[in-house]
């Protein structure tokens, strides 16, 4: 007797009962792989639940534990939950096993034993890295396996205080016969280490592939199952990796922890905006500094533009860090509201550092790049510059002004350009603050 098979989508797990060579739900090229379907099972059992008042439910504060490196603590809202699910995603060779190992040799020493996961290293591998870092200690428990009834029945067994599943993707479980990796086998396996991790009470970390447009390989669906998503980010060139919470069931979603790559494994970097203007050129145009909220820290970065005529029909606009559509509607509003002539100009824009920026309170400083490289005029060093801009050149006020001012004092900045809608928000503390309603203002107070 045949079995019957279905065509899985390996990006966003729509099925079909026949191949296809687009998938009609996330319209992704050569995606759909035949498989085996899974049986249902059922899940019923003899308690029912009983609906309650929300002033009935008692609450209990979540007790956190510290996984030795308080820049991890932070984006994790403040260390780990007992029966959390958090998955952990990155680009290879970024640091992600690198960062667990250092968590797990800690919680080694001081919760209890740990057990360490591995489907793509042998122990001797991850021993050679645990040496060449230090990490030694004997509650590190590693095992090389990727069939998940074997690693659950180790949990029961050795009853871990943590467990690290490295990768997710590597792992399968007898229950299905599709390929490890497949839509399916993520799936189930993330459940049931899901149920596994609430059923016990022991944190689970899953590390997740990601693909070449760089989010976590397999469907979304392994995202809203898990407490927590981490990513990793950085760039090949840099030695800065910055580790972003995009969810975050037991706090912000918003925080960051910067990391500094080094010979002995990742070391925290305790004051990342120093560390980010360290290498600014003074006495250059084209050169501004901005700051960005990530979570509850201020953080200032040097953001560089380069204005230079275009020998093609076409000119370029690159960006690195930026938003490429934000710098063309600041390039579109630079010439209509100020007059400037850039439609023959190459424009580059660059992040300096390796860090993005997604916050609108970056417009300001974008557009005093870009005017200072063309014009060739210097901006001082020890001025910040804060403001959205909007399409009719106003400059719009931003969150938290104070913040970002004071971080800037502590830096030794003397004057702030903010919006004139935040400059009653902010106290003088000894900087020269100039609010500016347009683009022209700007331009007229910075030069």
């Amino acid at each position: 007797m045949k079995l019957k098979t279905i065509f899985t989508c390996q990006k966003c797990g729509y099925q079909s009962p026949k191949w296809l060579g687009k998938c009609p739900d996330c319209n992704e090229w050569n995606t759909l792989v035949e498989e085996i379907p899974a049986r249902a099972v059922s899940t019923e059992s003899g308690a029912v639940a009983v609906p309650l008042s929300i002033n009935a439910v008692t609450v209990t504060d979540e007790l956190r534990i510290s996984c030795g490196i308080s820049e991890f603590d932070r984006v994790l809202g403040g260390g780990l939950v007992a029966g959390s699910l958090v998955l952990i995603g990155g680009d290879p060779g970024i640091g992600k096993s690198t960062i667990l190992l250092q968590v797990m040799n800690y919680l080694a020493a001081n919760a209890g034993p740990v057990l360490y996961v591995s489907g793509e290293e042998s122990a001797q591998q991850i021993s050679l890295r645990g040496a060449r870092m230090g990490i030694s200690h004997a509650n590190l428990l590693l095992l090389p396996e990727t069939s998940l009834e074997k690693v659950m029945g180790q949990v029961h067994s050795l009853k871990p205080h943590v467990l690290v599943v490295d990768s997710v993707q590597t792992t399968f479980t007898s229950a299905l016969e599709s390929a490890p990796g497949s839509v399916s086998q993520v799936r189930e396996c993330a459940g049931r280490l899901m149920m596994l991790a609430k059923g016990l009470g022991v944190p689970v970390f899953l590390v997740g592939h990601v693909t070449k447009e760089g989010s976590i390989a397999g469907p979304r669906v392994l995202e809203h199952m898990v407490d927590t998503v981490l990513y990793f980010e950085g760039d090949a060139g840099h030695s800065f990796r910055i580790l972003r919470a995009v969810k975050n069931r037991f706090g912000s979603t918003n925080e960051i922890g910067i990391f500094e790559m080094k010979e002995t494994g990742l070391a925290e970097v305790a004051n990342p905006s120093e560390l980010f203007l360290s290498e600014r050129p003074i006495g250059v145009s084209g050169s501004v500094v901005v700051t960005s909220i990530e979570g509850s820290r201020p953080l200032l970065v040097e953001l560089q533009a380069l204005v230079t005529g275009s020998p093609f029909g076409t000119p370029r606009r690159t960006t690195i860090g930026i938003d490429h559509n934000r710098l063309a509607l600041l390039v579109a509003v630079l010439e209509k509201k100020v007059g400037l002539s850039l439609g023959g100009q190459d424009i580059f824009v660059n992040v300096a550092g390796g860090v993005r920026l997604n916050e609108p309170s970056a417009d300001l400083g974008i557009v005093a790049a870009v005017a200072s490289s063309h014009l060739d005029k210097i901006v001082q060093p020890q001025t910040l510059l804060i403001g959205e801009v909007g399409l009719a050149g106003e400059v719009r006020a931003v969150t938290q002004p104070e913040l970002r001012v004071k971080e800037a004092a502590k830096l030794g900045f003397k004057r702030c350009i903010l919006p004139a809608g935040n400059v009653k928000q902010v106290s003088e503390g000894g900087m020269d603050l100039r609010g500016v309603r347009s683009v022209e203002e700007m331009l007229e107070n910075l030069f």
